[in-house]
């Protein structure tokens, strides 16, 4: 309207410079009337709402865990990094001990908080910030940790007068073993904070629980004596969460399964991620081998962005047969509608689990009932046993040896053995409220698959390979993995309905060269070659776009070409096509001695060292990490070795720098 108003009357004045009266009037009538629409129309305005808008977002309470712990008369923080729950758990655990040491501590996610704080920690006698800090995938933090490591590597801020200690939770098949607890606490040590306790060590792949008891044994009693304390000697259960009983409450406000946003299912919103996962629907479900019981699969989820490399995250459900039994042998409705409610109101954490919902949901999607249970939940769940040997068996395997190591009863009883059904059933006296017991159940965890599949090729759907794990234990029962049992029974409906998976994509570093043009050498034997598929569907696609595309060398392996050669038809093609340059597969039972991919490397070293060594060729391992991805190093090792005329510090040295330069990655899982 501007613009009209302006240009009308310029073009008026060169027919006639004199306005008439009635020009005048009209053009001062159709001013007024704008002049009086425009300011109604901002009387009109909703002014309150941006006012709200206006105000800063997150408030000190919120962000600050300083003025959260002055509040609530807290001196110690447990902050935690986390990708599978056992941080957390860890966490949780050394919270509620403090207590029992006349001290008050509070669980603590860096991610919900402002870590820049920690500075200002001295303000608070007796204080001191532990850190169970897990190390993800190739020596990275976890999610809920990455600012926090992100700060520590930017600040330059000073930490004098902060008291601190870390526990590193890690695997030591894996290359950067703890390497996340180790960086905190050296990095701590740099910004001038005080170590008032010695690193504790984790390792997954032997005893995680043994190594946190015995750290944890010995921490305290130092903590004690650091800061001039004496343990209350109170070693009876201390409830985190209490009771509400919903008789009467709309089940459009019960959850049903959501992990975060009440009825997310059914709306579903993007974007998704960890709180926030995409019901999938299940296109293609078929099994891969051939032959044998190792039942092999593969599934197609339609309507998720990714790339080549990348993971997906599902969560799974517990089988409903054992939902059922644990719900008869304790005697409970398990549609009872229920809350558990943290008795500190002042804790983020306000369930342990999303509530209102009831047992049955509770224990079928969001609690880990399958793991064997650790040592602090025998031990809470001890004092429910009537049976006087029961409760001091199941105490003495809680409880840890003077050296602080826990006791070889519990290994041998319930790390081998026995989940929390198993331990109800074999001590018939042990009938914990379910309440408490949904109490101390670790939250179920996501799973996490390579994606077997390309974006470019196939924009709609993921495919993802697993295998399925069934095995006996000792005690004679059928132990299935809870996701791999899951997904096999998401069968593709013919009536109209379809399986659902909810999922969401974990970013990974596992990627392709920039340059189409450099060699790829992939090895990947058993389920290790999914994301394998991805790039090879990758490298197809970018030669029929006229790409200069390298060599695309693969090396792959099962134990016997007749049952269990995955992909066969798919890679025997994509060789024929060109795009395969080198297919070799190692079927290891198929003769007397057995051939693994690292025999096949060493078998092809001249190729591989030019490749490696005068083409730039990118190297890519995937599949265990204790064993095959080990030996598949040595077996570089010893090619640069012989081919390139060094020692073998050389050799590692320089394999090292292919890993800092991105040219040798690694997908491996203990």
């Amino acid at each position: 309207m501007e613009a009209e108003s302006s240009t009308q009357p310029e073009a008026m004045e060169e027919e006639n410079p004199l306005f008439s009266n009635l020009d005048l009037f009209l053009f001062t009538l159709i001013a007024g009337l704008i002049i009086y629409w425009f300011m109604s129309r901002k009387k009109a305005e909703p002014i309150p709402e941006f006012k709200k808008l206006d105000q800063p977002a997150p408030s000190t309470r919120e962000t600050s865990f300083i003025e959260k712990m002055k509040k609530t008369g807290r001196n110690i923080v447990v902050f935690y990094g986390s990708q599978t729950g056992t941080g957390e758990e860890f966490a949780n655990r050394l919270s509620k001990d403090a207590q029992r040491y006349g001290m008050k501590g509070m669980a603590a996610d860096p991610e919900e908080y402002d870590m820049s704080e920690l500075s200002r920690l001295a303000e608070i006698g007796n204080s001191l910030a532990i850190f169970c800090m897990a190390t993800y995938g190739e020596g990275d933090p976890t999610d809920n940790a990455q600012d926090f490591y992100d700060w520590l590597q930017e600040t330059d801020g000073e930490l004098d007068g902060v008291n601190y200690t870390v526990f590193a939770l890690g695997n030591k098949t894996y290359e950067h073993y703890n390497a996340m607890g180790a960086y905190v606490d050296k990095r701590l040590e740099e910004l001038g904070a005080k170590r008032v306790f010695d690193l504790g060590m984790g390792d997954d792949d032997g005893n995680l629980e043994e190594d946190f008891v015995t750290w944890r044994e010995q921490f305290w009693p130092a903590m004690c004596e650091h800061f001039g304390v004496e343990a209350s000697g109170e070693d009876s259960s201390i409830r985190q969460y209490e009771l509400k009983e919903h008789n009467d409450i709309n089940m459009n406000k019960v959850y049903t399964g959501e992990l975060g946003r009440l009825k997310s299912f059914e709306t579903q919103k993007p974007p998704f991620d960890a709180k926030n996962p995409f019901l999938a629907p299940v296109t293609v479900n078929r099994k891969l081998n051939k032959a044998g019981d190792r039942h092999l699969m593969l599934h197609f989820l339609d309507e998720m962005v990714y790339e080549s490399g990348d993971h997906v995250a599902v969560y799974p459900t517990n089988d409903t047969a054992i939902v059922n039994r644990l719900g008869q042998i304790l005697g409970v409705d398990l549609d009872s509608v229920i809350s558990l409610n943290n008795l500190d109101e002042e804790s983020n954490k306000k369930h342990p689990f999303p509530c209102p919902t009831t047992y049955r949901t509770a224990l079928t999607h969001y609690l880990d009932i399958i793991h064997p249970p650790r040592t602090n939940v025998l031990y809470e769940l001890a004092q429910y046993a009537t049976d006087p040997k029961d409760q001091e068996n199941m105490r003495k395997m809680a409880s840890s040896a003077p050296e602080g190591k826990i006791t070889s009863t519990y290994t041998r009883w319930v790390i081998d053995n026995r989940n929390i059904l198993a331990i109800l059933e074999d001590l018939p006296s042990l009938r914990p409220p379910i309440d408490h017991l949904c109490e101390l159940m670790p939250r179920l965890q996501a799973r996490y698959y390579s994606i077997a599949s390309s974006s470019k090729v196939h924009p709609n759907s993921i495919h993802i390979c697993a295998v399925l794990v069934e095995y006996t234990t000792k005690t004679g029962r059928l132990t299935k993995g809870v996701a791999t049992t899951w997904l096999k029974n998401k069968l593709v409906a013919d009536n109209g309905h379809k399986s659902t998976v909810p999922m969401y994509i974990r970013k990974s570093q596992f990627r392709l060269p920039f340059k189409a043009s450099n060699p790829v050498i992939m090895v990947g034997p058993g389920t290790g070659i999914a994301p394998f598929m991805g790039f090879i569907q990758e490298r197809g696609w970018l030669k029929e776009q006229g790409k200069e595309v390298g060599e695309t060398v693969l090396y792959c392996g099962c134990r016997h070409k007749k049952e269990d050669y995955l992909y066969q038809e798919e890679l025997e093609e994509a060789e024929k096509m060109g795009v395969i340059t080198k297919l070799n597969v190692a079927f290891s039972r198929d003769q007397e001695q057995k051939v693994y991919v690292q025999h096949l490397l060493r078998t092809n070293k001249e190729d591989l060292w030019r490749q490696i060594h005068t083409d730039n060729a990118h190297i890519y391992i995937c599949g265990d990490a204790r064993n095959m991805a080990r030996d598949v190093q040595t077996a570089f090792y010893e090619i640069a070795e012989e081919l390139g005329g060094m020692t073998r510090t050389q050799a590692t040295d320089y394999i090292k720098k292919l890993m800092t330069k991105g040219r040798y990655s690694q997908d491996v899982w203990s």
